[in-house]
């Protein structure tokens, strides 16, 4: 039995990140890494850090990182890719060019026999008005048909600028920051969820930044006092961590080069 992966947030291309070129090699030597080893692989959002499919234009770079994807799916390895915020406007390049199943919206899915309930996190929960009106008319169709009208010259250099403002603005107020069980999004979100999906084993998260794994209560009647599990799981930019699950355990790991992984 093979081994599941999920990985978010590497934020590729951002330029708020110095490190750019050895932050997608390190990301692509892990996934190098795991690719005999591995069913299927969850990107979870937020892998680039503006992603906008014009018709005929795709934004520039990321080669290696879109080669090492297109390798892996031709090996047979499952590749799904959530879109996050950042990656909203993905179309049908990735699925066409790389062979990646394409998720625009939180699925669940069985996995070796568990319930898994998957998303990248955004939108969910989170009270902050301002990110819901930003978040609406980023995923308005008639608003990404007027900023299809925009020269990529111009469209990827505003998301790119964006995407840097957001990252430097969030880093100077402290977060990521865990907020505690009381009050993070996420957490509050899934302990909500459950209580009507009490078949759901795993709730894995991106978007937030941090690392959680926490066990969750859940109503009577799952049975046998079994709990659902949450997970956040961190980023690709300095903190390099992942989950892999194996059918039976999961675990929240970081790639450290060098090191064997599971």
């Amino acid at each position: 039995m093979k081994n599941i992966y999920f990985l978010s947030d590497a934020h590729l291309g951002s330029l708020a990140v110095p490190h750019q070129r050895m932050q997608e090699r390190r990301l692509v030597r892990f996934l190098d890494s795991i690719k005999e080893k591995a069913a299927a692989i969850y990107l979870l959002g937020d892998m680039f850090d503006f992603w906008y499919e014009y018709k005929y234009v795709v934004p520039k770079g990321f080669t290696r990182f879109l080669g090492k994807l297109s390798e892996l799916t031709d090996l047979g390895v499952e590749i799904h890719f959530f879109t996050g915020n950042h990656d909203i406007w993905a179309y049908e390049y990735l699925e066409k060019e790389c062979g990646v199943v394409l998720h625009k919206k939180p699925e669940t899915t069985e996995i070796y026999g568990h319930e898994f309930f998957l998303a990248h996190g955004d939108g969910m929960g989170d009270p902050n008005k301002s990110f819901k009106i930003i978040r609406a008319i980023f995923h308005n169709k008639f608003c990404q048909w007027l900023f299809s009208g925009l020269h990529p010259r111009w469209g990827v250099g505003f998301g790119l600028a964006w995407a840097k403002y957001s990252y430097v603005r969030h880093k100077e107020e402290d977060e990521p920051v865990y907020l505690g069980e009381d009050r993070e999004h996420l957490v509050l979100f899934a302990k909500d969820y459950v209580k009507n999906h009490p078949n759901i084993d795993y709730f894995i998260f991106g978007h937030r930044h941090i690392e959680l794994d926490i066990s969750l209560p859940r109503p009577a009647e799952a049975g046998n006092n079994r709990k659902a599990r949450l997970m956040i799981l961190g980023d690709w930019i300095s903190q390099y961590t992942y989950a892999v699950y194996d059918g039976e355990h999961m675990f929240l790991e970081e790639y450290v080069e060098g090191e064997s992984q599971p």
